[in-house]
Order: structure tokens, then C-alpha cells, then sequence
């Protein structure tokens, strides 16, 4: 198993950024899968932007050109930077690394709000 804990959510305007973190337990770099999801009140959880072993970085067609996903080795951590925030961005967001068979782990989401 592998704990992930995220931070950075708030409240911003539309039009604004947020950069949101999640730190892994250990290598972010060791998993097949690693990335964001997120879930809106009394919706499904979604897919925001994924990095999957040898097919590169995949995100939601609702976020493409505005949000950027990125990982560093020497904290183990990877970050969901956005941009353009719109009121529909907003969801719980959460971090999940995955190893097929293995482990399918979430952290416990942190609140992102768009609002005026």
C-alpha cells in the first residue's frame, strides 16, 4: 500500500490559479499510474489528468490548456497546477497512485472552489 495526502485547496475567483500537492510514501515515480480525480456533489468521480506508464500523461478534455500535471523525485510529490479556474472546476480533488493487482490508493481529497 502507499499513502497519499493532498493540500492546497481553497477558494478563488474564476480566472484564478490554484496549485494543489500530493506527497506519496514513497517514490511518486514507482507506480503505474498516478494522478488526479475529482468529484463534484452527487456526481461520479472523474478523471482530471493521469500519468500512465508508458503512454504518458493523459487529461480530461475539460482541462486540456489549463491545468498541468507534474512530478518531482526528490519529495516524492506530484502537483496539479490550474489555470483558468471555472465554477465547474469545482469538486473534491483527490490523488491516486495505482499498481495493477497490487494497490489502488486515494487520498483524502481536499476542497477546490471557484467562486465570486
Amino acid at each position: 500500500q502507499v499513502q497519499l495526502v493532498e493540500s492546497g485547496g481553497g477558494l478563488v475567483q474564476p480566472g484564478g490559479s490554484l496549485r494543489l500537492s500530493c506527497k506519496a510514501s514513497r517514490s511518486i515515480f514507482s507506480f503505474y499510474s498516478v494522478g488526479w480525480y475529482r468529484q463534484a456533489p452527487g456526481q461520479q468521480r472523474d478523471m482530471v489528468a493521469v500519468f500512465v506508464r508508458d503512454q504518458g500523461t493523459i487529461y480530461a478534455d475539460s482541462v486540456k490548456g489549463r491545468f498541468g500535471i507534474s512530478r518531482d523525485s526528490a519529495d516524492n510529490t506530484m502537483d496539479l497546477q490550474m489555470n483558468n479556474l471555472k465554477p465547474a472546476d469545482t469538486a473534491v480533488y483527490f490523488c491516486n497512485a495505482n499498481n495493477p493487482q497490487e494497490f489502488d490508493s486515494w487520498g483524502q481529497g481536499t476542497q477546490v472552489t471557484v467562486s465570486s
